[in-house]
């Protein structure tokens, strides 16, 4: 049985997903029909439903819980790895102005529906002056001056200090502060109208593919070096120790309770209404 896939080229996905979809594992008869795209793109294909399956932002989740089911397997929750905010000129100038609410304060974001701006508008709420960029391209918008602030993800926060620019926040550790719980940053959902027992399959594979990924972590180097575009082995490695972890094999309860607290403060504020 083919379904879709869909998850980004990002090398801790991409060390994820490595085994079940090149045949590594019993897939127990699935084959996967894979997309691969960034995470804002994958979170606007799930509000369209275009994915059986698919990584999604815990931001996007919110609003889709009726349609997508969490799996437990496949989760990037953390500690110490949550996005940055980032500034050329002064942090602390910057920061304050934050706090206060000044409107002309501009926050490049990687996606409307990325955690990373779920995190930014819970610490932040009135935070609106908002500009929607490609992760990638974020850092070179701070530095040539278009936005006052960028909010970086995935290998950008090993790389932003080369080339010149701050650190005002660090949203993940703001998160870990107030709540004493790992960073949801994002999930691997299915389709709510699949059987149960293709659910449960799927989370199974899903489940043998990341254990297998960290049994074998040599394995998927070529599928995550194909992905990485320049991104150094150092950088990449950086990146799959950062965001793949236990709560990668099984959210467990502390997961949950994560995912559950942030989803709780964002109905509180009203952040997850269309």
């Amino acid at each position: 049985m083919e379904i879709s896939i869909g998850f980004s080229p990002c090398p801790n996905d991409c060390f994820i997903f490595d085994a079940m979809i090149h045949g590594k594992i019993d897939t127990e008869g699935l084959t996967f029909k894979v997309v691969m795209e960034d995470v804002e793109t994958l979170n606007q294909m799930a509000f369209r439903g275009e994915l059986d399956i698919t990584k999604l932002s815990y931001h996007a989740f919110a609003y889709l819980r009726d349609k997508y089911q969490l799996l437990d397997a496949g989760s990037a929750l953390g500690n110490n790895c949550g996005p940055l905010l980032i500034c050329k000129g002064d942090p602390a100038l910057i920061l304050q102005k934050l706090k206060v609410s000044d409107p002309s304060l501009s926050i490049a974001i990687p996606g409307k529906y990325t955690t990373a701006n779920f995190l930014l508008s819970l610490a932040f709420p009135h935070a609106k002056n908002k500009v929607e960029l490609v992760f990638s391209g974020i850092e070179d918008a701070v530095l040539q001056g278009k936005v006052d602030l960028g909010l970086i993800i995935h290998e950008n926060r090993f790389t932003y200090e080369q080339k010149g620019l701050k650190k005002v926040l660090d949203l993940g550790e703001w998160w870990e502060t107030e709540t004493g719980l790992p960073i949801p940053l994002g999930g691997i959902v299915i389709k709510t109208n699949m059987p149960q027992e293709l659910i449960q399959k799927v989370n199974r594979v899903l489940r043998k593919s990341v254990e297998y990924a960290f049994a074998q972590p040599k394995s998927s180097l070529p599928f995550v070096k194909a992905h990485a575009q320049e991104m150094s082995e150092e950088v990449m490695y950086k990146h799959i120790d950062l965001y793949v972890n236990h709560y990668s094999v099984d959210l467990g309860e502390k997961g949950k309770a994560a995912i559950d607290t942030m989803f709780q403060r964002a109905d509180a504020l009203g952040l997850a209404k269309n």
